[in-house]
């Protein structure tokens, strides 16, 4: 089963995409607009006789020695956690971050629909992600975090006695203070 390059072209043409056929590489290469970053370069590769399929957006984000690095792995990774289908890779020697999604096709062959809602939920869900991790880089805090703690001191404020944020405040700052000291 699987499927074919001339499948994929067939799927592409119909949509009146423009693109280019690599058959050497077994892959295809096409764009689309998007409004983070325009033109989104998208490629569907094919491998092992067409029995796994490969689509992905490569060179979308660059760092290597970034500063947040850290904390832009982290959101990487938090973005795995939270989205169906959607992978992440990060080349740890380049710094390139590339947003794919990967169909074995072992029992069933590529249909049109599928294919077409890999697409466009690998494009959605880059234009969703891409702010966040351009905000990251920008400022070293990831804007979700910050709304998932504001959530947890809303939910403590309800739960907990009058009065408990305050003294909660107060001994964070104490605590900060003597990290400070040492």
């Amino acid at each position: 089963m699987g499927t074919t390059l001339a499948r994929i072209e067939a799927y592409l043409d119909t949509w009146s995409w423009n693109y280019i056929v690599d058959r050497a590489n077994s892959r295809i290469i096409t764009a689309v607009r998007s409004e983070v970053v325009n033109p989104l370069q998208i490629v569907i590769e094919l491998k092992e006789q067409g029995r796994f399929c490969r689509i992905y957006v490569p060179r979308l984000l660059q760092f290597h020695r970034h500063p947040y690095r850290e904390l832009l792995l982290s959101t990487l990774l938090s973005l795995s956690w939270e989205t169906k289908m959607l992978r992440w890779e990060y080349d740890s020697l380049g710094g390139e971050v590339r947003a794919g999604i990967e169909l074995p096709l072992e029992d069933a062959e590529l249909e049109s629909a599928q294919f077409y809602r890999c697409i466009s939920s690998l494009v959605q869900l880059i234009q969703d992600a891409l702010p966040r991790l351009n905000s990251v880089m920008e400022t070293g805090v990831d804007p979700v975090q910050c709304q998932r703690g504001e959530q947890v001191l809303l939910m403590l404020q309800e739960k907990m006695p009058r009065g408990f944020l305050d003294e909660l405040d107060q001994a964070l700052a104490t605590h900060h203070s003597r990290s400070k000291i040492k």
